[in-house]
């Protein structure tokens, strides 16, 4: 199956090197970008006019926590994996099941937890959304065994450090070596706690640690001092923003790391549900925080969200480029807005809105349901139209 969009004003690579291609058409052919250019226009089996709004990568969330199914008993919410498509978000990555009601702590019971959602999840996609989960949330009394049997099982995660039993850099340090000799990407949490049982970590328990993500270094909700995100950033870990964080210290992040060329570490995410809620448009409105108030160039921020997440956890999305998976967001200006398309918009602090999200290659939705209206939307010329519409 072959699909063109032609017409495009504006092309976010999500790549930092060069974010903001030079083309306007861009094919998809089974699911996978097959050609980047000008004035294509091949025979296609759906052509989409993008109608001079923007193209960018799906939106990827690094920071969730799933339980099963599409839903979430903290906030009692279904549908907010879906929700969050409306919102641009084609990929999450699990921070632990940590929701799930009677979780299993001890060391039997957390292995099957992650092996069990790694495997549901791969096979389960709420609106078409990859999600990636099977998290543990690491306890005392893991040994390397045990990652190694986690690994085999389809594990490639670990969920924030200090969410369980295990809260001190000299506890995690053996279990994060563990982790990453058998190919799991780690997280650790910082700043105050955010569930009952959980501790609050600071920079010096994540430098002996030595994860791979700076678990919502802006607070979960909490954060931690400006010294010590300040220590964080100078270390070669990925530093995830949040929204459901502190916005002081996130823009504190975004000016440090500018000043250190560490942008290329910074990823965002969610950190939903949490008690703050269910955020649909979450990542796209810290993408609004960093351009709006913290100057990023936009073009530059989507990559944050997008490229730059995916490096950190090896994956074939977000980014416009040959052979990587087609998720994609078409999206303008909203309705209203000063900005005279996405990128102006979210320089002013508004959000884009949404006209259509396509995941391998597929149209999930038109306009989104959650977003403001775009202010010139995309419209499919010849075959499969929008599965839905929002407002």
């Amino acid at each position: 199956m072959k699909t063109l969009i032609r017409n495009i004003g504006l092309m976010a690579s999500g790549d930092l090197r060069q974010p903001l291609l030079d083309a306007d058409s861009l094919v998809v052919v089974d699911g996978r970008i097959a050609g980047i250019g000008r004035g294509l226009d091949e025979d296609a089996d759906t052509v989409i006019d993008a109608r001079g709004t923007m193209v960018m990568p799906g939106l990827i969330d690094s920071h969730v926590h799933p339980v099963f199914g599409d839903f979430t008993p903290r906030q009692r919410t279904v549908d907010f994996i879906d929700s969050g498509m409306h919102g641009g978000v084609t990929t999450a990555i699990s921070a632990g099941e940590v929701h799930l009601p009677g979780r299993p702590k001890d060391v039997v019971g957390l292995k099957a937890l992650a092996i069990v959602a790694a495997k549901v999840w791969a096979a389960f996609r709420p609106g078409g959304v990859k999600v990636h989960a099977g998290a543990p949330i690491l306890e005392l009394g893991l040994v390397e065994a045990d990652f190694k049997e986690m690994a085999a099982a389809g594990v490639k995660l670990v969920g924030e450090i200090g969410l369980g039993s295990v809260r001190t850099g000299q506890d995690a340090a053996p279990m994060v070596r563990w982790a990453k000799q058998h190919g799991m990407t780690v997280t650790i949490h910082t700043g105050g706690p955010s569930i009952a049982g959980s501790s609050p970590i600071n920079a010096e328990v994540v430098l002996e640690a030595d994860p791979d993500v700076v678990g919502h270094i802006n607070g979960g909700t909490t954060s931690m001092t400006p010294p010590e995100i300040e220590r964080l950033v100078a270390t070669e870990m990925a530093l995830e923003i949040v929204q459901c964080g502190n916005p002081k210290t996130a823009l504190h992040t975004l000016r440090v790391a500018t000043d250190a060329r560490a942008t290329h570490r910074i990823i965002l995410g969610n950190d939903a549900p949490s008690g703050t809620g269910v955020i649909p448009l979450g990542v796209l409105r810290t993408l609004s925080l960093l351009c709006g108030l913290g100057g990023m160039p936009p073009a530059e921020a989507i990559a944050c969200a997008t490229g730059n997440t995916a490096r950190v956890y090896k994956l074939d999305v977000g980014m416009i480029a040959a052979g990587r998976a087609a998720d994609l967001v078409i999206c303008d200006a909203p309705t209203g807005s000063i900005g005279r398309d996405a990128l102006a918009a979210l320089s002013a602090g508004d959000l884009p809105g949404i006209s259509m999200v396509l995941i391998d290659g597929r149209i999930t939705i038109g306009r989104s349901r959650n977003t403001p209206p775009a202010m010139r939307a995309a419209d499919v010329l010849k075959g499969h139209g929008p599965v839905g519409s929002g407002h």
